[in-house]
């Protein structure tokens, strides 16, 4: 039993033809009834009945020829912000461009102009504006198959509740498809609502840029929009990723985050243990951790700290006077004449006295953790400890090397150096806007490092806030996801909704994904934790595959038409049989196909729980209207 009606509209309008000849019947019986030849009681009824079904009959054919032109689908369109204001006036709601909600209806379409030329049924525009529709058809020179917005002649403007968005979002589409047309929409709309936006972008889009900084300009403070670009370190703001923590232990964890995600487990665990132990002195020295501090006691030894951390401990247990300790005196007669052994060249002296008198002079109950590590560390052979952190080094080198060093790990004493300091924590209280600049075309190795780091810093900061009550919320868009994720950022997706962070995520392929986090079942498994997906052109099949899957299936029916004739020897024998037959089944609701033929800027989309819609994004352009003071905003 067919449930759904079945249409056939990529056909003949014959419809025209039924209501022509009904509306000529009309004409015979006004006709015979005017002249007497048919009484006026049965005339007139017989005139309206065939009045009343012609225009059904013509009612029915305009329905059919509007949508055969709307077959041409739809142009790019150009915006300004004012425009994009007028669609946006509920702040508790998301604006996603023009379109319409993806019924089982258009799935028949589009399966139905897949055995055609839709160009054979194409109509003239012409006769929409005539019907009142806005007709703008796609011009031949764009990319992509116009049909495919076309199977539905009206659309409007989409908006989905912003709470649908906690989940997070996912942007997918091959270079060029209009990736960065959606993200300037959506932040736009994130920086006019007020939150806390943090964007990071691996390839610096300065268009995109540009429409960030006029947001700002239109919506918020003077002073709200924030760059970092490490090619150009002079004219943004220093970052400090490690200024945020509760426990120590959290900085170490966000440089295990940043390592490469192949790295053995083992090795992995040796570089989370050796930050641990110096970011563990430095604080037990009362000296604020930053990467150039690490970079400097990891590749240079620990011995600093450790002779520093020594030096507290006994002043605060055995008093002033510890040097003149007879025990200890003899310990720096012998280190001063060389008699103990260095382990390496960086230990002097008193610091060989030092740990010696620690470690056969000081019982078990009174020793600190803290300064046990570090002689642990103190301890281990130079050579295989450099070889169990050789993974580690050069991500601390990349991060600290010239002009970055300054900018990752600010010094707030330098006089010299008048750019802002911030972290995560200023740029949430204070409502900023931060885009983030990686430059990952010329240096990628650097860039994915500084963006994985920086997700490492706000999922930490998304912990703090989750464990002492969220403040402002915060929208957090990732471009080129797969350059800089890691275990934090999934954390984000999995758990961020909680601490009011909104994430949207882009990307090209799933083979991007899953080359960065090793296979593609992980990469799936990423991809997962994001609600809502956002599909433009995708050429991937892979790719194409994941997103028919998110949208599921509908019932498709299909007519099979027989025809069979046959004769014998006798003059006159002849059969024949015509046959019609109508089934159903179960198709993907996008064909992959179809997803490689989309024009630019237009998408299919899975949001709030499933609900599909086809919709296209308009260019935003900023330039396009007059600034409007700040303060303005709803």
């Amino acid at each position: 039993m067919l449930v759904r009606r079945y249409e056939m509209p990529w056909r003949r309008a014959y419809e025209v033809y039924a209501g022509i000849t009904w509306w000529l019947a009309l004409v015979y019986f006004v006709g015979i009834g005017v002249s007497g030849a048919l009484p006026r009681q049965l005339a007139l009824p017989l005139a309206l009945v065939c009045f009343a079904m012609g225009l059904l009959r013509v009612a029915q054919a305009l329905r059919m020829l509007v949508l055969r032109a709307s077959l041409g689908g739809r142009g790019i369109e150009v915006i300004g912000t004012d425009d994009l204001a007028r669609w946006c006036k509920d702040p508790a709601s998301v604006f996603l461009g023009f379109g319409f909600e993806w019924r089982p209806v258009h799935s028949q379409r589009l399966y139905e102009l897949a055995k055609i030329d839709y160009r054979e049924f194409a109509v003239s525009p012409r006769l929409l504006r005539l019907l009142g529709y806005k007709a703008k058809p796609q011009p031949d020179a764009e990319i992509g198959l116009p049909y495919i917005h076309g199977v539905e002649p009206k659309e409007g403007p989409l908006h989905r509740p912003l709470q649908n968005f906690e989940g997070g979002t996912l942007l997918v589409g091959t270079t060029q498809s209009g990736k960065g047309v959606a993200l300037a929409n959506l932040i736009t709309q994130a920086i006019r609502r007020g939150d806390v936006v943090i964007v990071i972008d691996p390839k610096n889009s300065r268009r995109l840029k540009r429409v960030v900084e006029r947001a700002c300009a239109d919506y918020r403070e003077p002073d709200t929009f924030l760059e970092f670009h490490p090619a150009f370190p002079e004219r943004g703001v220093r970052l400090d990723f490690t200024f945020n923590w509760q426990k120590p232990t959290e900085i170490a964890s966000r440089i295990q985050a940043i390592m490469p995600p192949d790295t053995a487990g083992a090795f992995s665990a040796f570089g989370w243990d050796a930050v641990n132990v110096v970011v563990q002195g430095l604080v037990e020295i009362e000296e604020r951790p930053n990467l150039v501090k690490l970079t400097k006691y990891i590749e240079g030894g620990i011995e600093p700290v450790l002779e520093s951390s020594l030096r507290r401990y006994y002043d605060q247990t055995l008093g002033a006077g510890w040097r003149e300790l007879p025990e200890m005196k003899k310990l720096l007669h012998d280190a001063h004449r060389g008699n103990l052994k260095r382990p390496s060249e960086a230990a002097s002296a008193d610091l060989m006295a030092f740990v010696a008198y620690y470690e056969h002079h000081i019982a078990q109950n009174q020793r600190n953790k803290v300064i046990d590590a570090q002689v642990r560390t103190f301890r281990h052979n130079r050579e295989h400890y450099q070889k169990i952190t050789a993974n580690l080094l050069p991500i601390l080198s990349m991060l600290t090397s010239g002009d970055l060093g300054k900018s990752l790990s600010p010094d707030p004493f330098d006089a010299d150096d008048r750019r802002p300091i911030m972290n995560f924590e200023k740029i949430e209280r204070a409502g900023h806007v931060l885009y983030m600049c990686l430059d990952s075309l010329p240096d990628p190795s650097v860039a994915s490092a500084i963006g994985a780091l920086a997700l490492a810093d706000q999922a930490a900061r998304a912990g703090m806030r989750y464990n002492l009550g969220s403040y402002r919320r915060i929208a957090l868009f990732v471009d080129e996801v797969s350059n800089v994720i890691n275990q934090p950022l999934i954390e984000i997706l999995n758990k961020g909704a909680e601490g009011g962070i909104f994430t949207t995520c882009a990307m090209q392929t799933l083979a991007d994904l899953a080359k960065r986090l090793g296979s593609e079942d992980a990469a799936r498994m990423a991809l997962g934790n994001l609600n809502n997906l956002i599909a433009l052109r995708t050429k991937d099949r892979p790719t194409q595959d994941f997103v028919v899957e998110t949208f599921g299936k509908t019932a498709i029916h299909t007519v099979r038409v027989g025809l069979s004739h046959g004769s014998d020897a006798h003059l006159g024998d002849f059969s024949s049989s015509y046959s019609t037959q109508l089934t159903e089944s179960f198709e993907e609701m996008v064909p992959a196909d179809v997803l490689g033929k989309l024009p630019n800027l237009q998408y299919f989309a899975s949001v709030s729980g499933g609900r599909i819609v086809k919709g296209r994004f308009p260019i935003l352009d900023p330039d396009a209207t007059p600034r409007r003071t700040p303060g303005n905003a709803p």
